[in-house]
């Protein structure tokens, strides 16, 4: 899994119990996982499908910073299945679990559409290409 965003838990992001709303770090989630498949699909015009069931392990605090990791799981034809990790960057712990997001590409007129894709790509490895 790769680990590509980090986020500072802020007091605004607290729940009434001082630790990390839930409803922040979904919002997190869903926002790393459409940037993440906007790249690999090179397309600005994706939505969310289905996020499976969401495991929460454990919890942040104000000051803490977490780590948003993904991985691709499959390529569909209109769609990328992902699977989530996210974690506290200083002690590694697993705050929650999310084993499959479906992020699906969609043509103009917001309707599903075939992407092309087969297997992640590098933004680095595209660039080199040319």
């Amino acid at each position: 899994m790769r680990f590509h965003t980090r986020k500072w838990v802020k007091p605004e992001d607290l729940n009434p119990n001082g630790t990390l709303f839930g409803g922040r770090l979904l919002e997190w989630i869903d926002e790393e996982a459409a940037l993440y498949t906007i790249i690999q699909l090179e397309n600005t015009k994706i939505v969310t499908k289905f996020i499976s069931e969401i495991n929460f392990k454990s919890s942040a605090r104000k000051g803490d910073i977490v780590e948003i990791g993904l991985e691709v799981k499959h390529f569909g034809k209109s769609s990328l299945t992902l699977a989530c990790e996210v974690r506290n960057k200083m002690t590694r712990e697993t705050i929650i679990t999310i084993d499959k997001i479906i992020m699906v590409n969609l043509d103009p007129n917001g309707s599903p559409s075939p992407h092309g894709k087969t297997e992640v790509e590098f933004v680095r490895d595209r660039l080199n290409e040319d």
